[in-house]
């Protein structure tokens, strides 16, 4: 190693787990609930190491150029095509740059300790020169780290990485690794041999990511991680699961055979083979750990922000970080670890990859670092790298946040044990982001029926004609002695043996129970007959406490005075004559009762503190010293939930994936995302298709998210008036011909007043089992004062209503019912009340999914005088909840319905003001003259 010159020292300014991240401010200097400002670690060179290096600069910049450009030497590839970067081009490796000559003496006494370099205390340029090509330009890894700005990293990574080959395996822990190479490939064999024409997305070539695991998982044990949540494409992920994640290869070949990987009794749609999960407590080193593999669908890299969401609510769980009431506490990842796999072509060309990488910092995201793997087969579908991407490296992205790269040859598992070893001990000392980029090849196409020759024939030759990896390293220790042929014929021949026994089972084969344990214990399905009612009213004496607890602040806090006057004081106004309780109290006392029945809490969005319409203000700022200060985590009492308010960055598609993975982590917590305006969930869509809406029937992944969507339409143009209502409806399993129970995939809702708010909201705690919910949101309603509620409304007894009937009629008089949904009730009720029509009734369907048929023929069954059904809705006919309500009206309760509202358009909502007031006169007038 290069003593002197990584020779260093660290000083710390307080807290344990002090960091090295850039700091910024983040309104508050004391943390809230799920934030604590760490202490900034304060480091300093050691005076000998900056002796040196002043005494001999030239070859300091001489060994800083190596460990800078030395990567682009190394032949860290196992199947390159491509010519080596020159030694020209490299000029600042050549010592001549620097005015060194090749026998030139280097002072060097304990400079170098190194054991190639032990021998003298003064070396001279060309042994200097050779000890640093082993170290930066070998065959076995690279690393990139000169990049990163924080000097403490730079020499602890070099000094570390310096002393890699220092670091041997055991003969034992060989053939360890040897023996899960060997089971890896007798796997794919196995599977190649008994169903030829099955996309299996094989891990070959590839293999030495089970050198990586195999480490990952010692290194855990030993720093105390009690749990590992994994996130992993297709590729090579049954051959991992089955050779060391305990999963039954019955359950493989009982899909394979036609059959759900669920029990005979489960109605699921299920999934594909290369989506399988796992969830184990696996024995490593004699010591338990747990580990639980996200359920992936084939949209690659959509399930890491998920298992970054579940890797946090695991910390919350368990207290870590800001979770801690201890302002000494640890950071987050203590005992929880995030470990992402990626492909190559797939990081380097999928957006939500840079947006992950850009929360993984974020007060309120951050897991305390995620430990990387890129499995770089170095063709992407049938994409050779160059045209994948424009960046030398797949893993570039990694420098956006400053997170070190090591480069490694996948034909060396070793090598990749020692590089994983290096990452884990990185993120544990610093708590950031690491990448190991594993260069390997993929030994097939895209999948094992594809032809890759078609399109990469030079790559596949090589590829072709060249050993497995196992077999390299079975002849490796075979060679040395550590594993002769005849023990790894052996291992080999047992794990097909046993394969073959789990292939005879498989007819018979009862796949175990893998939902509604752990955590989830007492969780249920939803019924799938009926829809259930639960009392979510609690006495307003309570209610009234709460809410006011909702605006309290400290005595010397000093609140901006609009929000004193309108916000704070309004609101005491409002509680105190339980009357008029507008949409912001209502969800003050929907959380905070939440909270104080012991769940917590987290809406997460764009400015949520205060709410894109300026209208929560759950998180108050002191408009002089810029603490934020959020009041419900003040309350007394109770059984201590508690509020975490996640201003999230400008995403959508990782954000909300996060979100889903904390909700599928704990059914006792309330996770809300709330979209800035409705239609910004068009940029998280692969999330809604691929997890939320349909991950119950292809995985039986219960979650209570809550999507708040805002809707309406109010002059803003196109984007922002609709929340595609249609689009949700689309996804949803309503039945058109029978009636829905609460068993649909999700319930979208469509409250028009506060307390049907309230009421849903706490409903999603209160029912014995989970579904996700669309709320389509208020804008103008969340001050319209035609839409409160009062105390009547939040008491024992009340609930949520899927239908709310009209009291204003006489039932007699009606002769044509207008049904609708949402804010366009108050349009509608408004003109009625202008035209003195006193025979039109107006119902509203405060749910679309699940389709309240009963609901609603209770309240129709009182209008026996009437003649007509008018559907009534503002968005344009293809689109809004028409095309869903329109088939089940008229099948299930057998009156033919007419439509009203604009016509058929390719965008929500006009932009120009004249043409949007004509179609508002229009939509709300029509239904009175049809």
């Amino acid at each position: 190693m290069l003593r002197h010159f990584v020779n260093s020292e660290r000083k710390f300014a307080g807290l344990v787990g002090a960091q090295t991240r850039p700091q910024r401010a983040y309104h508050s200097k004391n943390g809230v609930w799920g934030y604590r400002p760490v202490a900034k670690r304060v480091f300093e060179v050691a005076e000998e190491a900056k002796l040196a290096r002043n005494s001999q600069g030239n070859v300091y910049r001489w060994v800083e150029a190596f460990r800078q450009h030395g990567h682009k030497l190394a032949a860290v590839n196992p199947i390159s095509i491509k010519e080596p970067n020159s030694e020209s081009e490299l000029q600042e490796l050549n010592p001549a740059f620097y005015g060194l000559q090749t026998q030139q003496a280097v002072r060097t006494a304990n400079l170098l300790s190194a054991p190639a370099m032990a021998a003298s205390d003064v070396q001279n340029v060309a042994q200097l020169e050779q000890l640093l090509r082993d170290i930066y330009c070998g065959s076995a890894a690279s690393a990139e780290f000169a990049y990163i700005e924080n000097v403490e990293e730079r020499e602890w990574l070099a000094r570390n990485f310096e002393t890699l080959s220092e670091q041997q395996l055991q003969s034992t822990e060989r053939c360890e690794i040897a023996e899960l190479l060997i089971k890896s490939q007798a796997w794919d064999n196995f599977m190649a041999l008994k169903f030829p024409t099955v996309k299996r997305y094989s891990g070959e070539g590839a293999e030495s990511m089970l050198a990586f695991f195999w480490q990952l998982l010692r290194d855990s044990v030993q720093a105390n991680i009690e749990h590992v949540v994994l996130a992993m494409p297709h590729r090579g992920r049954t051959s991992l699961q089955a050779a060391m994640f305990n999963m039954r290869p019955a359950k493989v070949f009982r899909k394979l055979s036609g059959t759900s990987e669920f029990a005979d009794n489960i109605e699921a749609m299920s999934d594909v083979i290369s989506h399988f999960h796992v969830s184990e407590q696996l024995q490593v080193l004699g010591k338990s750990i747990n580990f639980s593999m996200i359920r992936n669908p084939s949209h690659l890299e959509a399930a890491n922000p998920v298992a970054m969401g579940k890797t946090r609510s695991k910390q919350q769980t368990r207290g870590e970080g800001a979770f801690s009431n201890d302002a000494a506490a640890q950071p987050f990842g203590q005992h929880v670890l995030n470990v992402i796999l990626h492909g190559d072509a797939a990081f380097a060309g999928q957006g939500i990859n840079q947006e992950c990488l850009n929360m993984a910092y974020v007060p309120h995201f951050e897991v305390g670092g995620s430990v990387h793997l890129i499995v770089n087969n170095q063709v992407g579908f049938t994409t050779p790298a160059e045209r994948g991407r424009s960046t030398a490296y797949s893993s570039d992205l990694a420098k956006s946040i400053q997170a070190p790269v090591f480069h490694v040859n996948g034909d060396d598992p070793e090598a990749v044990a020692r590089i994983t070893n290096l990452a884990f001990r990185y993120q544990r000392e610093f708590r950031k982001d690491i990448f190991i980029d594993m260069n390997c090849f993929r030994r097939w196409g895209h999948n094992e029926v594809d032809d890759p020759t078609f399109t990469n024939p030079l790559i596949y030759q090589i590829i072709h004609q060249r050993q497995s990896v196992p077999d390299l390293y079975a002849a490796q220790l075979a060679d040395e002695g550590v594993l002769s042929k005849d023990n790894a014929s052996q291992l080999r021949e047992k794990y097909m043996a046993h394969l073959g026994e789990e292939l005879a089972l498989a007819p018979t084969y009862q796949p175990e129970p893998s939902f509604f344990e752990k955590q989830w214990t007492g969780m249920n399905s939803a019924p799938a007959n009926e829809l259930t009612y639960w009392d979510t009213g609690l006495d307003y004496s309570l209610l009234h406490w709460i809410g006011q607890q909702s605006v309290a602040y400290p005595e010397d806090f000093n609140v901006h005075p609009h929000l004193l006057k309108t916000h704070i004081q309004g609101r005491l106004k409002k509680l105190e004559a339980g009357s008029k309780i507008d949409w912001a109290t209502a969800e003050a006392l929907a959380i905070g009762s939440l909270m104080y029945q012991g769940h917590n809490v987290r809406i997460s969005g764009e400015d949520v503190g205060r709410g894109t319409f300026s209208h929560r203000h759950a998180m108050l700022v002191d408009q002089k010293t810029n603490e934020m200060h959020i009041p419900l985590n003040h309350i007394e009492g109770g059984n201590g939930g508690k509020l975490e308010l996640a201003h999230s960055i400008l995403s959508e598609e990782a954000v909300l994936g996060f979100e889903y993975g904390m909700a599928i982590d704990n059914p006792q917590n309330l996770i809300i995302w709330e979209a800035q305006f409705g239609d910004f969930a068009n940029g998280a869509q692969i999330i809604i298709d691929a997890f939320i809406v349909s991950g119950e029937t292809k995985w039986m992944d219960s979650n209570a998210l809550v999507m708040l969507l805002p809707h309406g339409y109010d002059g803003v143009a196109s984007e922002h008036s609709s929340c595609r209502i249609e689009r949700f409806l689309q996804l949803c399993d309503s039945k058109e011909t029978a009636p829905d129970g609460d068993a649909v995939n999700v319930h979208v809702v469509n409250p028009t007043t506060p307390a049907q708010y309230y009421h849903v909201l706490r409903r999603q705690l209160a029912r014995n089992f989970r579904k996700p919910l669309v709320v389509i949101a208020p804008k103008t309603l969340l001050r319209l004062s035609a839409a409160t509620s009062t105390h009547e409304d939040f008491q024992p007894g009340t609930m949520f209503h899927n239908v709310l009937g009209d009291t204003t009629v006489q039932p007699e008089q009606v002769r044509k019912v207008i049904l609708c949904s949402g804010k366009h009730y108050y349009n509608l009720a408004e003109e009625r009340q202008k035209r003195q029509a006193h025979d039109t009734a107006i119902v509203r369907l405060e749910s679309l999914c699940p389709f309240p048929v009963q609901e609603l023929q209770a309240q129709l069954a009182q209008y026996g005088n009437v003649q007509s059904f008018i559907w009534s809705q503002e968005e344009h006919r293809n689109m809004g909840a028409w095309s869903f309500v329109r088939p089940r009206f008229e099948n299930l309760i057998g009156q033919q319905l007419q439509y009203c509202g604009r016509s058929e358009a390719p965008t929500p909502a006009t932009g120009i003001g004249k043409v949007h007031k004509q179609e508002a006169a229009e939509v709300v007038a029509a239904p009175f003259e049809v």
